[in-house]
């Protein structure tokens, strides 16, 4: 009983809630009044949200293709049989469990153009007119997706049990009919992680999309909006503004738009993703 009280209480009535805020003018401040679909019609003319928008998608089709990367091939590196595994394995995860916030404000530091250790070793490796990352528009969205690598420790651990899954008898054999180790490691280890990559696709298609305290935090939208995301604007929206009505529009158009995407990529992802049961 007390887990139905909690669904309803804290699931379900806020999200009938807020659909039904969608089609009003509610300020928080005063009685909500109901416009009909006036909020998503201001959604399909406001030229801020298209900016937002377009620096989503921009992000996302950097950051999620590096972040999958990079934890794949941290996986693969930290599944041989060397010593002092568990200790590189710690290492590597440890970024993960650093509070968003707390890592952004080391990231401020790390990104700073003039004294940060990024640009620093950029300039001891002879580029002697390094990038200025947040500060400069044209970087900023690759700074954020670079920075994106530090958390990158939870999906590591997650293919890293894939990994351990693959039955070595195949990898044998591979090596008995002449496959060289990238040749086994391509045509055995890379389709049985398959689902795995692709769950870590579709998970980051939703993190994108929600993508909110790195920017607050480092940049809080600039420089030019060029950081300026679509959770970020929403929040803007709901509690800068007072525009809750609209944020709420703002949040089940996302919805919609997500739970299109996603059956799109499920649909498809029996062209790419293999099952070793099936």
């Amino acid at each position: 009983m007390p887990g139905i009280v909690g669904l309803v209480g804290f699931t379900i009535y806020p999200v009938l809630m807020s659909l039904y805020y969608s089609f009003c003018n509610y300020s928080v401040l005063k009685s909500p009044k109901w416009v009909g679909l006036q909020n998503y019609q201001v959604l399909a003319n406001d030229s801020q949200l298209r900016v937002a928008l377009w620096n989503t998608l921009v992000f996302g089709v950097m950051s999620i293709p590096l972040g999958i990367l990079t934890a794949f091939l941290l996986a693969n590196l930290l599944n041989q049989k060397v010593r002092w595994m568990p200790m590189f394995r710690t290492v590597f995860y440890l970024p993960s469990v650093v509070p968003a916030v707390a890592g952004a404000v080391l990231w401020i530091w790390v990104l700073n153009p003039q004294f940060g250790i990024l640009n620093v070793g950029l300039m001891h490796l002879g580029i002697h007119n390094p990038p200025g990352w947040l500060s400069d528009p044209a970087w900023s969205k690759p700074a954020l997706a670079i920075m994106g690598m530090w958390g990158v420790g939870g999906w590591m651990v997650i293919f890293l049990a894939g990994l351990q899954d693959v039955p070595t008898e195949l990898h044998e054999s591979a090596q008995l009919d002449g496959a060289s180790a990238f040749q086994s490691w391509w045509h055995i280890s890379v389709p049985f992680m398959s689902p795995h990559l692709f769950f870590a696709s579709v998970m980051g298609l939703i993190g994108v999309s929600s993508y909110f305290a790195q920017p607050m935090v480092m940049t809080g939208g600039g420089p030019a909006d060029s950081t300026l995301f679509y959770a970020q604007y929403l929040f803007m929206n709901a509690f800068q503004w007072f525009k809750m009505g609209y944020a709420c529009a703002m949040a089940w158009s996302l919805a919609i738009v997500l739970m299109i995407l996603t059956w799109l990529v499920f649909r498809s992802s029996s062209k790419y993703v293999y099952y070793a049961g099936e």
